[in-house]
């Protein structure tokens, strides 16, 4: 990537004021004889692993076995052993609780109270205004349009023609891999495979549906039963293979995932009264439209995937707090928020998220803190997924509403002067 020349220059002269290049250069050098100690790894959470694990750590940050394995803590160990290694104890979020969040959807429906795990001051706030507006209209709708999680094994083959050939066998394969598929499961479904064809290289893109858990590691475990079967039964025989070649979208932002779906797609809406957002907002609908444009032409012009304000913030907290794989925020915030101002003088809006993934069981749900947080969703446990994803646009909704209300009535950087400096003596 380009560099200002100019700040690239002072930048050096800065680092080499502390010695001469040579010396600078020499910290990059590997230093393979250097002795180290292994920490002592793996998956095992007994009272002798743990304390020697801490026998490590204790010197570099005395107290902290103390804050990390807690009491509580350490009476549950065992419960973590499926969704951790090298496991010394947890750290302590402040969950903070927003709502009530009305809903009215195909699987929500009810007056939600939303736990929220964040160290960002305003942020439960900002969300909490928000649901307070969405319930005092009486809620939003929320749908779930379509649902699959995709992994994309890739082959590479000598030539175009080969590879042709491992199609064709493939096309005629599909019942026997579905079978093969669910086999691996008791839960997912075959949903549906896409080609993409690139010279020799082949990429499969599986998609299945994952019933009320997030997924990720159900369907890596189908598509390699997949991949075993096509590649002991194929007689075009690929040079190579890797069971995902980045084409699924996978814990990354991408046009493919924007467009179709990856986890759960949702759309949310809300009609709001010109009075009603006056009164909580305090700012006007057109202000809020105007801004909403502005804020659209912003995000083409910056590159942006999709349009919309900080679904990343509400996402990473509410994923925290109910066990969710806090890497997918990076998918999950792929999306559009839609802003109109009705003849009656009312606001519309509309959030649609197509990359959701999410779960109630499975994953980090079970853990205690999280299966909590879900509990007081009302949403922990099978037959909820779906009723969860609905909620998550509603809440990524309810954060839209309150920035862009914060952003036109020039609130914005009070609330946060306001709710995230601390006093002077505690500093």
């Amino acid at each position: 990537m380009a560099t200002n020349v100019e700040r690239a220059v002072r930048y050096i002269i800065e680092l080499l004021q502390g010695g001469s290049a040579k010396e600078l250069l020499a910290r990059f050098a590997p230093r393979p004889a250097d002795p180290f100690v292994r920490f002592p790894h793996g998956n095992e959470i007994t009272n002798e692993i743990l304390s020697r694990r801490w026998e490590m750590l204790d010197a570099r940050s005395p107290g902290a076995k103390e804050l990390l394995l807690d009491p509580a803590t350490q009476a549950q160990a065992s419960r973590y052993r499926a969704n951790i290694e090298n496991f010394v104890g947890t750290v302590k979020v402040p969950v903070g609780v927003a709502g009530p969040l009305r809903v009215n959807g195909l699987f929500a429906r009810g007056d939600y109270y939303v736990p929220l795990a964040t160290t960002e001051a305003a942020l439960v706030a900002s969300y909490n205004r928000g649901c307070v507006l969405i319930t005092a209209a009486g809620g939003c709708s929320a749908a779930l349009l379509d649902e699959g999680v995709s992994r994309a094994p890739g082959f590479a083959f000598e030539n175009l023609a080969e590879a042709g050939g491992f199609l064709g066998w493939i096309a005629n394969e599909l019942e026997t891999l579905k079978k093969v598929a669910e086999t691996t499961t008791r839960y997912g479904r075959f949903k549906d495979l896409n080609i993409n064809l690139e010279g020799n290289h082949v990429y499969l893109i599986f998609d299945f549906t994952t019933g009320d858990a997030a997924g990720q590691n159900m369907v890596t475990i189908a598509t390699d039963a997949i991949v075993s079967h096509i590649v002991a039964h194929c007689p075009y025989k690929p040079k190579y293979w890797f069971i995902e070649a980045n084409h699924s979208g996978d814990k990354k932002a991408s046009a493919q995932s924007f467009q179709h779906v990856r986890g759960k797609k949702v759309t949310a809406e809300i009609r709001l009264s010109a009075p009603l957002v006056e009164k909580v907002l305090h700012t006007t609908c057109r202000m809020m439209v105007d801004y909403w444009r502005m804020s659209a032409l912003g995000g083409v012009l910056s590159g942006t995937l999709g349009v919309q304000g900080h679904y990343a913030n509400g996402l990473a907290a509410l994923y925290i707090a109910c066990g969710q794989d806090a890497a997918c925020v990076s998918e999950s915030a792929v999306g559009v928020t839609r802003m109109e101002l009705n003849d009656d003088g009312s606001l519309y809006v509309s959030v649609t998220m197509p990359n959701l993934i999410v779960g109630t069981v499975g994953g980090g749900t079970g853990l205690p803190s999280q299966q909590a947080c879900l509990g007081i969703l009302g949403l922990a446990g099978t037959g909820h997924a779906r009723a969860f994803a609905e909620v998550t646009a509603a809440v990524c909704l309810a954060g839209e509403l309150s920035i862009i209300g914060a952003l036109c009535a020039g609130h914005f950087a009070r609330a946060h002067q306001k709710l995230a400096r601390r006093p002077a003596q505690s500093r």
